[in-house]
């Protein structure tokens, strides 16, 4: 049975020493890689994310920023939708990103079935009524 993954791409200045025919190759490569995973409905999807955004926080949502903040090699630029085997595929997967030459992190996360907090309060209070 198959699951399903996220490949979060981290890193935004990888292009920073590249010239415009080396970023050329390098987003050829990186779309020849992305359209192969489709051709074996091994991707759902992906697309890149905007380098601008908003932050939200506090109660009630009040604290609104400009953001991310993370670090920007840390920045989550892109993610793919996987749909494999299981973490090993994924992380083979992860291994062949043409982005990693230039710097790019590629972290690999499994899908929930359902909301973790949810499934985990939901224990306390059957261990609570047990008690």
């Amino acid at each position: 049975m198959n699951s399903e993954y996220m490949l979060l791409f981290r890193g935004t200045g990888w292009d920073k020493n590249l010239s415009p025919e080396e970023m050329q190759s390098h987003a050829s490569k990186f779309m020849a890689w992305f359209e192969r995973l489709k051709l074996e409905g091994k991707c759902k999807g992906g697309q890149p994310l905007q380098r601008e955004g908003k932050v939200v926080s506090g109660k009630g949502g009040r604290n609104v920023v400009d953001g991310p903040f993370a670090e920007s090699k840390e920045a989550i630029g892109g993610y793919f939708s996987l749909t494999v085997a299981d973490m090993d595929e994924a992380v083979a997967i992860a291994k062949g990103c043409p982005g990693l030459d230039y710097g790019l992190q590629v972290e690999v996360r499994p899908v929930a079935d359902g909301c973790p907090t949810l499934k985990l309060a939901e224990e306390r209070l059957a261990e609570h009524a047990m008690a």
